[in-house]
């Protein structure tokens, strides 16, 4: 979707006889002539002079400095890792290494990096150590931050171009979720629950987009599966979240099993976004006639109007490397999403894949008119 500039912030000046937004459109074109994204650039920098105009505080000012230095910098480093799955995996600094999941999540972060996906984590030690130990550096990303105690960055990637530090628990939350194509969760404290649920709660209100949420545990653990007897007996029984939102997360014992959950879901789903106010999943292979049909009856809950439609072509102000993906298109009630991850898993079957299903290739939808 097109940005649509903020009329609000220039007439702001305006208002008070200075016009600025020339001023900075110029400037900024001086920059980046060809950028797409001039507005975006134009309406950040008027929102900063705005803030400078009302001066309120120093240590507001601070704040908001260290943010975009932060978040620039992460940009900047992370543009070098474009391209590549990664998976990101919570778990508890203090994990000892004769604990279980200690080998355990060692064990995942080799798995991980033999399926050529990088393995992101805090950079500590316990868990996120052993993560790394097993990936290696080249599928390792750490993102640290900095405390006057215990979390200094481990081996693998200490003093290295895969470490990013941060200032703020923020903005490094933002990238662990951003950057994330799956998350693993292993048994942890405090940080490692409040991690669990946050991401939960980001992809159960669609502030995050969908990816595969796996509870890792050692053969035997309970850790995992106590948290899950109280979400479905207080949370659930007590409708405080809907059934459907326990799909949007599943227990496995192995490091096999959590890659293989991960491999399945990616199978056919390759990404999704908003045109406007239309849902759009990237496929990497076409539905066939008997899925698209069992599809319209399974999954109408999901949507508000009209019918699912699937399409080859590429959507307006999509990127081109993208065209090649078959979309499939819909109303999105933007509410149940753990219905749309049962969605999700209904289109990776490969027998409701075109030349692998029931009935012949399906037939393009009518090219769907941006709105």
């Amino acid at each position: 979707m097109p940005y649509v500039p903020s009329d609000a912030l220039s007439q702001h000046f305006k208002n008070n006889g200075i016009d600025l937004a020339l001023k900075v459109e110029e400037l900024l074109g001086s920059v980046a002539p060809d950028s797409p994204n001039l507005a975006l650039y134009r309406d950040m920098t008027l929102t900063v002079l705005r803030m400078a105009q009302d001066d309120l505080s120093r240590w507001n000012a601070k704040i908001t400095l260290q943010a975009m230095r932060e978040l620039e910098n992460a940009f900047r480093v992370l543009e070098g890792f474009k391209g590549r799955r990664k998976v990101t995996v919570f778990g508890s600094a203090r994990t000892p290494l004769e604990h279980p999941v200690y080998a355990l999540a060692r064990e995942l972060g080799k798995q991980l990096a033999a399926a050529d996906l990088m393995v992101i984590t805090g950079a500590g030690g316990g868990v996120m150590a052993a993560a790394h130990e097993g990936a290696g550096l080249d599928h390792s990303l750490g993102f640290n931050i900095t405390l006057p105690f215990e979390q200094h960055a481990n081996a693998t990637v200490d003093g290295t171009g895969n470490l990013l530090p941060f200032h703020f628990f923020f903005t490094r939350k933002l990238f662990f979720v951003k950057e994330a194509d799956a998350l693993v969760l292993c048994p942890g404290g405090f940080g490692t629950l409040d991690e669990a649920l946050e991401v939960l709660t980001l992809i159960q209100t669609g502030k995050s987009p969908l990816v595969p949420i796996v509870l890792l545990d050692a053969p035997g653990g309970t850790f995992w599966e106590g948290a899950l007897g109280f979400i479905k007996n207080e949370l659930e029984a007590n409708k405080y979240i809907l059934p459907a939102d326990m799909n949007l997360m599943k227990l496995v014992y192995s490091a096999e099993e959590a890659v293989a959950e991960i491999d399945q879901f990616y199978s056919n789903f390759h990404s999704s976004r908003w045109l406007k106010n239309t849902f759009v999943i990237r496929m990497h292979h076409a539905l066939n006639d008997h899925a698209l049909k069992t599809l319209q009856e399974k999954f109408s809950d999901l949507r508000l109007a009209d019918e699912f439609q699937q399409y080859a072509h590429q959507d307006e102000y999509d990127e081109a490397q993208f065209s090649h993906l078959t979309r499939l298109a819909f109303k999105f009630n933007g509410r149940n999403h753990g219905r749309l991850r049962e969605l999700v898993d209904f289109v990776n079957l490969k027998e409701n894949w075109v030349g692998l299903g029931h009935t012949q290739p399906a037939r393009d939808a009518k090219p769907m008119q941006s709105t």
